[in-house]
């Protein structure tokens, strides 16, 4: 079997090993001059492949993903590492990391396997079309290639500038349903007042982000141009639809608890001094007195309201939400194309930071690659 894959990110290359340990000749285009690039950034701050918990597969809301999850999850994903010679551990929230850190280690062990399995690579490749086959723009000119299975592992459309443009849309759209981009995992844009500026790059830890329907904890950083960080991005889906989210600056403390430490202040105290004796930090005090200051003090400390003027641009996201509609899809093939699978953040899901985007992507490009080899069933319910 002769295939292609298109895209060399997380789930082209494990489409590109699954499909070459099958027995397949694989070649691998891709558009920038270097693979992976966006896994190598995410990598930089250290890379988080996965996570232990027990209900991993909940984290995305999306029934389609299962199978695929639980044929490759997170026990999955660190046996793979290891088996590259990358040690891994779990941190105390669950997330599991390189002993390295660092994306770079991983990925040329991983590029010298596909070497050695016979993968051919080809960089500054771009997908152009389909006419007779898949036609590309290279350095070369025009190229077309006529395999048995292609493979499309393009990703979505924020980050462009490490590769997911989200251009591959225009020459789908013909032939399958395709439901909108939206940023997914994004900051906010808030219009601070000029008393905000001394707290930009701060983190606001502990807090708890509530929504009508559940609490979650995490931390998050003022900036400049508004709120970023790990507690934003796993109620991003909810901002986007229109969720309204409070702040309750003392989640560890009941409203009784807290009713006693304020009837311990003095009342003359300005609110600067009241925040800081309750033990507030300077970046959530600093929220408070931008978000609260005409509210009760209780309701300001345990429901502060979080103004802001929506998320940040698409392309700052860290990964995007639609692309190809699942009822265009048996499994992972293409009903329209039946020799074309897609594959990673082309298809219509999202999932937190934390280990799930990678880990789904890393699923899916096994997944697309067995069935490629006709190892998996093509319709999938």
């Amino acid at each position: 079997m002769q295939a292609l894959v298109i895209g060399a990110g997380p789930a082209g290359l494990m489409a590109a090993e699954v499909l070459a340990q099958g027995g397949a000749r694989v070649t691998l285009a891709e558009a920038k001059p270097s693979p992976a690039r966006k896994f190598l950034m995410a990598g930089k701050s250290g890379l988080n492949l996965t996570k232990v918990e027990p209900d991993f597969a909940a984290a995305y809301r999306c029934a389609p993903l299962d199978p695929m999850l639980a044929a490759f999850g997170p026990d999955q994903v660190m046996e793979w590492a290891r088996g590259l010679g990358q040690e891994v551990f779990a941190g105390s929230t669950g997330r599991v990391f390189p002993v390295a850190m660092k994306g770079s280690p991983l990925l040329r062990a991983w590029l010298g396997r596909l070497a050695a399995l016979g993968v051919t690579l080809h960089t500054r490749w771009r997908w152009v079309g389909i006419e007779n086959g898949m036609v590309f723009d290279t350095p070369e000119g025009r190229q077309v290639v006529t395999p048995d299975v292609t493979i499309l592992a393009l990703g979505g459309a924020s980050w462009a500038r490490l590769g997911s443009d989200g251009a591959w849309t225009a020459i789908l759209a013909p032939h399958v349903g395709l439901a909108p981009f939206a940023p997914a995992n994004f900051g906010l844009n808030v219009t601070w007042s000029p008393h905000m500026a001394r707290h930009f790059g701060q983190a606001v830890k502990g807090a708890a982000l509530c929504l009508p329907d559940r609490r979650e904890r995490g931390e998050f950083v003022i900036a400049s141009r508004g709120l970023e960080g790990g507690g934003l991005y796993a109620i991003s889906r909810d901002i986007r639809a229109g969720a309204q989210v409070t702040l309750d600056l003392f989640p560890d403390l009941s409203p009784l608890a807290l009713e006693a430490r304020i009837a311990r202040l003095k009342p003359g105290d300005t609110m600067p001094n009241r925040l800081r004796k309750l033990g507030l930090s300077a970046p959530a005090a600093a929220l408070v007195m931008e978000w609260g200051r005409a509210l009760p003090l209780m309701q300001a400390l345990k429901s502060l309201p979080m103004v802001h003027q929506g998320p940040r641009p698409m392309d700052e996201a860290i990964s995007t939400a639609g692309g190809v509609d699942w009822a265009a899809l048996d499994g992972l093939r293409l009903r329209a194309l039946p020799r074309v699978f897609v594959t990673g953040e082309m298809v219509d899901w999202e999932a937190p930071t934390g280990g799930y985007l990678l880990t789904a992507c890393l699923a899916m490009g096994a997944f697309a690659a067995r069935q490629a080899l006709g190892q998996t069933p093509l319709a999938i319910s």
